[in-house]
């Protein structure tokens, strides 16, 4: 689009307070706005579809102050002077992928995060869908990587031991007025996009699939390769993965500034000390922009936008088996989330969501009754039985979308050391495997300038993973518990979680001794009750393992204190 015809629009719209220019090949727009949902309007008024050329957000939202990113309050030395080959910054899928990748090479290779633990934020805030690939046409980076890396989930799962199932997507239509129009698409995604698993049933084959689906249904697009994982299970398997084959992670460890000197990130400097990096990828998420400022390469904008999902009690898994929710044509493009869904989670129960809501805060995850409304109200239409009775647990997450609703994965245009990894939204976690290989060989060729980089011989690929014992045969569970008498003591009943899985998840590569990092690794927790029984006997195991008192066990953070200190005198020492 012209310059002159952007300005032209967004004069019309907003009365001559946004301004649009054209600054190093990206649209910048200026201004004053008080309304966040009139800053994201002109933003996507000035954003192509697969373009290059990027939108930059300057115009200043006036409706509500900014709030600063949250920091660790760890401060310390103990990476003062590091150099690393490549310092990957952030551990959601994309940073922990990455890091694994790159361990194939004989790299020094270090992960930092700034949270309690990996898989925080929008990594372990989504549905855990691996996506097919419906809704995306021919010219995107997503489109380039969905099919490719949807393939790889069978082997990658394997190799890492997390549970995978294909279990389908069911998009349902309530209009057969709609089936010639739909069938065209269904055609065109299949033959010229490369979907090809794309195929078209009836609303009586769903029924004979999914009895406790709507009845209204006409007929379906219907794709067998849309899977399931746990994404911050896979998320963590990764970055264990990696470590065992030499890469380091540093939790709790905030990327502050950069020196640039030359086109060349000189420094880094952190909470844990100063570093010097060779490379460096900025995989982090929602704060990506801010680390390209940093290092004087910003060529696009973040936009935050939030997406509310519900778990259900592990009864409502047997309502249905796949992905599912009804198309509604009229909210077509009004919104950029997939559509949200029920679906069965990896493990067992239903889903409902998310929706998609623009905010301004990139780290507000509260959860707001009006999601949950409206999510449930759309997907009872797709599953009648679901009921907010059924919930246990909700969560928000919030994406990182740019303007052109695209990812950028690319080396830095004027900063040499760099690699973006950005704008990684739905379907992020699906396409990660893929995207890993490409930035890990971008990573290699840039390091290749001035060193020789050589493939690790070394590498292995296989994680194992902590035994889950309620889905054991009975001989096997009783051979553990013959080895190991603390498989043998259940501490969480609502998940069938014993004492020696808890252990087992404090001995792993990355060690998070809290409530919340033993509860995303083996499930205490997760049940009905959520945590509300067996919550002080992990307490009490995660402090005798550590060798501390009870009252210095946090729930995430360090700013999560759980208990103060004993409230009756004695022997027993900390009281739960």
């Amino acid at each position: 689009m012209k310059l002159s015809t952007l300005n032209r629009r967004l004069e019309k719209q907003f009365g001559g307070r946004v301004l649009a220019a054209e600054e190093n090949g990206c649209v910048v727009l200026k201004g004053e706005l008080a309304d966040w949902a009139d800053v994201i309007a002109a933003c996507q008024c000035a954003a192509e579809k697969n373009s290059t050329r990027h939108v930059l957000n300057d115009i200043v939202y006036t409706g509500a102050p900014d709030r600063p990113m949250r920091l660790p309050e760890d401060s310390d030395l103990s990476l003062e002077g590091d150099a690393p080959d490549v310092l990957v910054i952030g551990g959601g899928i994309s940073g922990a992928s990455i890091a694994r990748e790159l361990t194939k090479w004989k790299l020094d290779v270090l992960l930092v995060e700034k949270e309690a633990d990996l898989a925080l934020q929008a990594s372990g805030r989504n549905d855990g869908e691996v996506h097919p690939g419906i809704d995306l046409g021919k010219g995107s980076l997503k489109h380039k990587y969905i099919r490719r890396a949807n393939r790889m989930y069978e082997d990658v799962c394997r190799q890492l031991d997390v549970p995978f199932s294909r279990i389908g997507q069911y998009v349902l239509f309530q209009s057969w007025a709609l089936f010639p129009l739909i069938a065209l698409y269904a055609f065109w995604r299949k033959h010229h996009d490369g979907i090809e698993d794309t195929v078209l049933l009836s609303g009586k084959e769903l029924l004979r699939r999914e009895p406790q689906m709507t009845k209204d249904t006409k007929f379906v697009i219907y794709n067998p390769s849309a899977g399931v994982v746990c994404p911050y299970g896979l998320t963590i398997a990764f970055a264990e993965n990696a470590v065992t084959n030499g890469a380091r992670v540093a939790l709790n460890t905030a990327v502050l500034d950069m020196t640039v000197e030359d086109g060349r990130i000189t420094a880094v400097r952190t909470n844990r000390g100063t570093l010097h990096p060779k490379l460096v990828i900025n995989a982090a998420g929602v704060f990506a922009e801010e680390i390209a400022k940093m290092a004087h390469d910003r060529f696009y904008s973040i936009h935050p936008r939030r997406g509310t999902n519900s778990i259900l009690d592990k009864k409502t898994g047997a309502y249905m088996h796949s992905i599912a929710s009804v198309k509604d044509l009229h909210l077509h493009g009004k919104n950029h989330s997939k559509g949200g869904g029920v679906m069965r989670t990896a493990h067992g129960n239903l889903l409902a969501g998310p929706d998609a809501v623009e905010t301004n805060e990139k780290e507000n995850t509260e959860t707001r009754p009006e999601s949950i409304r409206t999510v449930f109200d759309k997907q009872k239409i797709t599953l009648p039985p679901l009921s907010e009775r059924d919930i246990i647990t909700y969560f928000t997450g919030v994406r990182a979308p740019t303007f052109e609703e695209d990812y950028v994965i690319e080396p830095g245009r004027r900063t040499e050391n760099l690699i973006h990894c950005a704008g990684i939204q739905s379907p992020g976690l699906t396409t990660a495997p893929a995207v890993a290989i490409d930035v890990a060989k971008m990573a290699v060729e840039l390091l290749q300038k001035t060193q020789t980089v050589a493939e690790n011989p070394d590498f292995n690929p296989v994680r194992k993973g902590v035994p889950v014992l309620r889905e054991m045969d009975d001989e096997s569970r009783d051979a553990l518990i013959r080895e190991n008498p603390d498989y043998g003591e259940i501490v969480c009943r609502c998940e069938e979680i014993s004492k020696g899985e808890i252990l087992d998840a404090l001995r792993s590569p990355i060690c998070v001794p809290t409530i919340d990092g033993i509860k995303k690794r083996v499930r205490p927790g997760m049940g009905r009750c959520q945590g509300g029984f067996c919550s002080p006997l992990v307490t009490k195991i995660i402090a005798e393992f550590c060798g501390t008192a009870l009252s210095d066990v946090r729930k995430s953070s360090n700013a999560s204190v759980i208990t103060y200190g004993q409230t009756k005198d004695g022997e027993g020492g900390d009281a739960p």
